[in-house]
């Protein structure tokens, strides 16, 4: 297990001062019970699983080998090597925080903050992973009918803190590097209330419940609704010519691109500025869907690094780069325009929203290059 891993998984350990007896977490194992067997012994125990046989020791401390009894239970570490996360499922906001929780005890050197809540109360969670200087962001679900961008990248997290933990690479890239480089930033849902009416219609309480059907003229099929539970497209609410595209846009709530009274008038886009002004991110990633685009730029304020960076999204997925233009209020506008920095919308697979999970694998394989090229390039 590289070291880094193991400092970061006990922040509040010195590990110049370990005193006998303390507990060290390591990350990317569990410990399962397992009942001796006619034949077993310790060695043939922590030999069938890859283990040293201190490993057993370790977690048994009162274990006596020579008096192994049938039936007995001892507890036994198990390397995790397979995915924790199933994002084909209708991925709503209870998944993603089981799974979250699920990471973070398997994973302790992740960090899991809150960057705030949703007009309905809901913890909007951020990941960060890695130690490095430059800070990089992804987020998914701003449309709340592209839900399936959440489950997309927490595949990728998942990937990733198996690279790093089995010291495997992806696509023959070893990521240790990439830890030790890059603090990478993960608001995999930014849009929960959204996804939930999506996924699991109405909210019981009032107002919400006939307030949302009102605004969806009647109709209880909520898949066309990208808005938050307010109806406003948290997409268009940032000020980056916010005006131009207000002045465009419908001029009150519904399911997709009102862009509210005001810049910044939601709670979840609030959230999102304070943690771009906090991070102070080197770039960008917000995934959408659909089209297999890549839009970069934003009024010719971005660096040339942007469309270098585009070109090389586009060469490892497929995808078409395209320099947005005539497109105004996006949380990528508003990045490129306050930081002069990369910022792109990636709009992942094809199709009508929110896409089916059929093409779950096929938009996670043209993503997987992105997400990497992001980190290492």
């Amino acid at each position: 297990m590289p070291l880094p891993l193991i400092i970061d998984s006990n922040q509040s350990i010195n590990p110049q001062d370990l005193p006998v007896g303390r507990t060290v977490q390591i990350p990317g194992f569990v410990v399962t019970n397992y009942h001796i067997k006619s034949g077993d012994s310790l060695w043939s125990i922590a030999h069938s699983r890859n283990l040293p046989l201190d490993t057993l020791f370790l977690v048994n401390p009162n274990l006596e080998p020579s008096r192994l009894q049938i039936g007995q239970t001892i507890r036994v570490p198990q390397r995790i090597t397979l995915r924790l996360v199933n994002g084909k499922q209708n991925y709503d906001y209870n998944i993603m925080l089981k799974d979250i929780r699920r990471l973070l005890s398997v994973y302790p050197f992740l960090q899991t903050p809150p960057i705030g809540n949703s007009v309905l109360d809901k913890e909007i969670p951020e990941i960060l992973i890695g130690n490095g200087t430059k800070r990089v962001h992804y987020n998914g679900s701003f449309h709340a009918n592209e839900w399936i961008t959440t489950p997309i990248i927490m595949t990728f997290l998942n990937d990733y803190l198996l690279s790093l933990t089995n010291q495997q690479p992806i696509r023959g890239l070893f990521t240790a590097p990439l830890y030790q480089q890059t603090k990478l930033s993960i608001v995999p849902m930014v849009n929960p209330d959204g996804v939930d009416l999506v996924i699991n219609g109405p909210p019981e309480t009032e107002p919400w419940h006939n307030q949302v059907i009102e605004w969806n003229k009647g109709s209880l099929d909520f898949s066309g609704w990208k808005a938050n539970i307010r109806g406003v497209d948290l997409n268009d609410q940032f000020p980056a010519k916010w005006e131009l595209e207000s002045a465009r846009n419908p001029k009150e709530p519904g399911p997709r691109d009102y862009g509210g009274e005001k810049p910044l008038s939601e709670p979840e886009a609030i959230a999102m500025t304070d943690l771009t002004r906090r991070m102070d991110f080197a770039r960008v990633l917000a995934f959408h869907t659909q089209g297999e685009v890549i839009y970069w730029g934003f009024e010719n304020l971005d660096p040339p690094e942007n469309e270098i960076l585009a070109n090389e999204f586009a060469r490892v997925s497929g995808y078409v780069p395209a320099q947005a233009t005539g497109s105004y209020a996006g949380y990528k506008d508003w990045f490129i325009q306050d930081w002069r920095r990369p910022g792109f919308t990636i709009e992942l697979g094809s199709g009508t929203n929110p896409l089916p999970l059929t093409q779950f694998d096929e938009i996670y394989e043209e993503a997987l290059g992105i997400f990497l090229a992001a980190l290492y390039s």
